[in-house]
This record gives C-alpha cells, structure tokens and sequence, in this order.
C-alpha cells in the first residue's frame, strides 16, 4: 500500500493525540431494512448481516423514499458512531438528522472497506527536522506513544504535553511504521510534516 500523507500543526506544551483506522481493499455490505425518521438517523439492517465497527467510515447508496440519505459522490462518506438495536443491527449516524427527510420505502446498502486485523501489530514513528538529522522523538508501542487497539481497529499516536514542550523546530517530518510480528513485513503506514506552533501560556 501507498503510505497515506498528512500534516499537522504541533502546539508546543500540547498533547497531540490522533486516531488512524486501516481499511482494507475488501468491502463489506449490509443491506438496509428501514431508516426510521429520527434524530439521530439509525440504519436498520439486516440481523444476519454484518455491521462498522464505531467510527468506520461507510457508504449509503440505493435507498429508495430517502433519497436525502443516498452518497452520489464516490470519494463522501459518513461515520458510523456506533450500533444499537435489540439485535445490533442499528448502525447509529450521528451526524444526520434525518427527522425531515422523505419517509424510507425500500432498498438500499450500506458499505465499508473491512478493517486491517491488528491483533500482531507494533509501531514506530520517529520524528526529525530532515531525513539526515538526528531522531527528535521516537513513539513505540512499547513506550506507550503507539497504541493499537485490535478490538476497536484504531491506532492512536500520542505525543505528551512535556514532550511536545521541549520541541523547538520550526517545521519537521515524521513517519509511522507498522510491523506484523508473525510474518515480520514491515509497512509504512504514514508520513508527512509537523509544522510547531509557539507556546504563549507557559
């Protein structure tokens, strides 16, 4: 895979903190049994089929009646923020309020690439002004400054208030590696720039 690239703005005496989920090519599909109108909208799909895990991003097309709800565009998405129902298979979207939209009549899907399994990952990501100058700070799953979360498929990146203190570069690049520990490949997972920003409370 292409590594994804992203830049960020570290606030000096801060804590930096960010969520990364790894999707697979693979997709996964749901089909749409009702979407009640309410708020927040709930997708009710069917109880055998399978369902994002919170926070994944999905797709809904096909939907006949709500058409509100239906994404056109291949590149939108929306957040699945979690599911509920008396057979969990309610996926929650928080982020619409579909109590005036056209009544549901039929049809639909709901889609998402499936996560990576994470279960024997660790990480590493190692900051530096340039490629040739010295590490500035380097954040392992052993340290605590990865943590993968196999249940959840989330990998977070922390970097501490007192360590983002003693930063004093101007700009920076950084890039996260993940390593399966039984098949030993290693897969650069993300790179891009830290750009700091001064602290003025201190």
């Amino acid at each position: 895979m292409n590594p994804a690239r992203i830049n960020y703005k570290v606030y000096q005496g801060s804590t930096f903190e960010e969520v990364f989920r790894w999707e697979s090519a693979t997709k996964n599909y749901a089909t749409i049994g009702a979407i009640p109108n309410v708020a927040p909208c709930r997708v009710i799909v069917g109880m055998t089929d399978p369902t994002p895990p919170p926070q994944w991003r999905i797709r809904i097309t096909g939907v006949a009646g709500m058409k509100e709800i239906n994404l056109l565009n291949e590149e939108d998405y929306y957040l699945s923020t979690g599911i509920t129902g008396t057979n969990n298979n309610e996926i929650i979207i928080n982020s619409i309020n579909a109590a005036n939209f056209s009544t549901y009549t039929s049809g639909g899907i709901v889609s998402w690439n499936t996560p990576v399994p994470l279960n024997n990952y660790t990480g590493v990501m190692q900051i530096r002004e340039n490629l040739d100058s010295t590490v500035l700070l380097e954040l392992t799953t052993t340290n605590g400054g990865i943590v993968i979360n196999p249940t959840d498929y989330t990998i977070t990146v922390k970097i501490t208030s007192a360590q983002t203190k003693a930063f004093t570069f101007s700009t920076a690049i950084y890039s996260l590696e993940l390593t399966n520990t039984l098949s030993e490949k290693v897969t650069t997972f993300l790179t891009g720039n830290l750009s700091l920003v001064r602290e003025v409370t201190r």
